[in-house]
């Protein structure tokens, strides 16, 4: 079995959330998927698993944070090209998020923006020139 990773992510509505993850790309694995929790499949090796607040409460041992008012992680994907970076920003504003909740990064081999789901949970969709970052240190 490959390394993998599943990311857990308290949400308030589990149905618009749902909606919102395919929107950037997720599929629903409806085996592991219920009233009370969506995983979403990113890739191969990485499900982003949305929890009802009151589920997910069952597995923290510490309050839950409030995400538009803490950061407790950002979540960095990475992408295959700079429309990529754009693409799946604008279908996050688009469906229920936010973009840009931070200045873009454009350092030329790293394209990087932001944006949050639903519920405030803050994604960093970059593209990375690794050809332009190896001949940079040349």
């Amino acid at each position: 079995m490959p390394k993998m990773i599943f990311v857990n992510l308290p949400v308030t509505d589990l149905a618009a959330s749902t909606r919102f993850y395919e929107a950037i790309g997720c599929r629903k694995n409806d085996q592991f998927s219920d009233h009370r929790a969506a995983a979403m499949v990113w890739s191969d090796t990485i499900t982003f698993q949305l929890l009802t607040q009151d589920y997910f409460k069952t597995f923290a041992p510490r309050p839950l944070a409030k995400p538009r008012q803490e950061t407790g992680v950002l979540i960095a994907l990475s992408q295959d090209s700079r429309a990529a970076v754009d693409a799946i920003t604008e279908a996050a504003a688009a469906a229920g998020g936010r973009a840009d909740v931070r200045e873009r990064q454009d350092l030329g081999f790293l394209y990087g923006r932001t944006f949050e789901d639903p519920d405030g949970h803050v994604f960093e969709p970059m593209w990375m020139d690794m050809g332009a970052l190896a001949t940079a240190g040349q």
